[in-house]
């Protein structure tokens, strides 16, 4: 085990000791109902902090799914007779399903709108609760509910606090094995750069659904806890307010696996205090949500790791990497993938147009495995749109593309990219707030072998997968002379090394297949010459290439065959010397005397 794990265990261990002696030093009711509530409230936000903090996605209607909780071991032991222990996995159960359900329309919107449709579930939760009484009680609410117990007997407050913290410590392990991991990178990914995302084979739409399922799984359990800790719940339990509480939890705790603890503590605290002055509590959240948004971006967890960054560092965790890397040289297993008939991709009557723009006009195209194609045209001759169509972005309005022998157009462009379809952006799109090595290990996700229950675990399978990720991540930035930079947060380097960042995490999809769109764009002569041995580099990896480049001797030095665009229209293809004394690439370059009005009057209209 790393000196960084045992520091945290070390650590954990402590608090937990701590906490687990306060019920033996006080038999205080309230003290203990506080803290009590504090292990309840961590549990709800710490999978509310996957949806908010890692997925990017808000939610104010998570006490309905509190609300799916409570009522669920309410109904469960009070109408049917189950065990209360049946009854509060099955809790978790249907609140994970009822958060499916929520998805499934949240993920249509984003932004406010999305905020829109979780407040829309939230006080649908309270009105049915409310009205149907015959069922839910209304503000009566369901008496007997029963609690949990061993023996037979059931737990005492001080048992009540013992239970929350061995579920506490259970989520925040798991969480953080998760969330360190390869689920935890995806996450991340579908929040900084969803088309990045998609890119390299994550799927926005699972990771989407699956945080919503986390986030509801574990508010389902944190209203069952408290239906069953009080043997009673109606309506009054849920509220728009405690939506609120949850959320203002999150983002106060800050972006961190330790941000819902600090969170839960402050502001449980803070609620027990002003309980007696409702107004001033109120008033209390709404200054407090202001803060977490605009003073403190980054939450209580941010300005803890900025005060250990400037006072501490040594207590930071810090990723100890391997000295000597693997002796064997990384190529990608995707680079000798089959060709039908010598083509890896043929794309036929490709045509999309916006308006009366018609960016990719009846193009053909078909790409020889281990050669180096480049597009080329003036600006706004179609070249990026036809590229975000190979790769699935955008889908045409006709045209087949078959690639590696299978049908493409319609097919997502995550599965597209896991078929060994890779490539970068005209305007670069990393993962800024993370490392140059977690960048790459993205590129990696959909080879790595770590399902979702055993990266909650952490322990065999997984962690052997993370080790290889690592050491795998390592050889392709050593390939790519990024090797001393893997520790170095991605947005922080040099764009020239950005550009090269974002290569190596293409590289990482193991493609048979690389687009590169215009791969020199802002780099100085130096570097677009480093870039020229780098292509010739992955082509004799096996990796067949198709870049857009505007630099001509860039393209006549690596190119072995050369397609021009204009006006959304093949117009020449072959050798680069060919290429280049084709009259009609002469004219879509330099005109001629009597198209010069034509292009000024026109070239506004080219597709991007």
């Amino acid at each position: 085990m790393k000196s960084g794990e045992l520091r945290h265990y070390f650590w954990l261990l402590i608090v937990v000791a701590l906490v687990a002696c306060v019920p033996l030093m006080t038999s205080n009711d309230f003290h203990l109902r506080v803290l009590f509530l504090i292990g309840v409230n961590y549990i709800a936000a710490s999978g509310l902090n996957v949806l908010v903090n890692y997925t990017g996605q808000k939610s104010l209607g998570h006490a309905g799914l509190f609300a799916v909780g409570a009522y669920t071991v309410a109904l469960l032991t009070t109408r049917w007779g189950w065990n209360p222990w049946a009854a509060f996995a099955m809790a978790g159960v249907l609140a994970g399903l009822f958060g499916v359900v929520i998805a499934f329309p949240a993920l249509r919107v984003k932004g406010p709108a999305l905020a829109m449709v979780t407040i829309g579930f939230g006080i649908v939760v309270e009105k049915v609760v409310s009205e149907w009484q015959n069922v839910f009680g209304g503000q009566a609410g369901i008496y007997g509910v029963l609690p949990l117990g061993v023996g037979g007997q059931m737990f005492s407050t001080k048992q009540w606090v013992w239970f929350a913290l061995i579920l506490c410590v259970v989520l925040h392990v798991m969480f953080r094995y998760l969330l360190m991991g390869r689920f935890g990178r995806a996450f991340l990914a579908v929040n900084t750069a969803e088309v990045a995302a998609e890119s390299v084979g994550v799927s926005v739409y699972k990771f989407k659904v699956l945080a919503f399922v986390i986030s509801a799984f574990t508010c389902g359990i944190a209203g069952a806890m408290i239906a069953q800790q009080n043997q009673y719940i109606n309506s009054d339990f849920i509220t728009f307010n405690l939506s609120i509480f949850f959320l203002l939890i999150v983002l106060f705790g800050g972006n961190s696996v330790y941000g819902p603890l600090l969170g839960a503590v402050v502001l449980t605290l803070l609620d027990s205090m002003l309980s007696r002055w409702p107004d001033v509590q109120h008033f209390t959240y709404g200054a407090l949500l202001l803060f977490a948004l605009y003073a403190m971006p980054n939450g209580l967890a941010g300005f803890v790791r900025t005060l250990a960054r400037k006072f501490a560092p040594r207590w930071l965790p810090h990723e100890e990497l391997p000295q000597n890397l693997p002796a064997w040289q990384w190529s990608p297993a995707g680079a000798k993938a089959s060709a039908s008939d010598g083509v890896l991709l043929n794309a036929q009557g490709l045509y999309k147009a916006y308006g009366g723009v018609v960016p990719t006009n009846d193009v053909d195209i078909r790409i020889r495995p281990g050669h180096v194609h480049s597009l080329i045209g003036p600006n706004g001759a179609g070249k990026t749109t036809l590229l975000n169509i190979l790769s699935g972005i955008v889908t045409p309005e006709r045209g087949s593309i078959r690639f590696v022998g299978n049908e493409i157009v319609g097919v997502s462009p995550n599965r597209i990219a896991r078929m060994g379809l890779g490539r970068t952006f005209q305007n670069l799109r990393l993962f800024s707030d993370m490392s140059v090595l977690d960048n790459v290990k993205v590129g990696l996700h959909a080879h790595i072998p770590a399902g979702f229950f055993s990266s909650l675990i952490g322990v065999g399978k997984a962690h052997r997968a993370e080790l290889a990720a690592r050491d795998e991540a390592l050889q392709i930035l050593e390939r790519l002379h990024l090797r001393d930079k893997a520790q170095e947060m991605a947005g922080n380097l040099p764009y020239g090394l950005q550009r090269r960042l974002e290569l190596a995490r293409a590289l990482a999809t193991h493609p048979s297949l690389l687009l590169l769109d215009e791969p020199a764009a802002g780099l100085n002569p130096q570097e677009t010459q480093e870039l020229v041995q780098v292509i010739a580099r992955i082509r004799d990896m096996g990796i067949t290439v198709l870049l857009i480049e505007h630099h001509m001797d860039l393209v006549m030095a690596v190119s072995d065959h050369v397609i021009v665009l204009d006006y959304g229209q093949k117009i020449a293809e072959g050798t680069p010397a060919e290429v280049q004394n084709n009259p009609r690439v002469i004219a879509a370059y330099l005109g001629s005397d009597e198209d010069d009005e034509d292009l000024q009057t026109t070239g506004g209209q080219h597709g991007g």
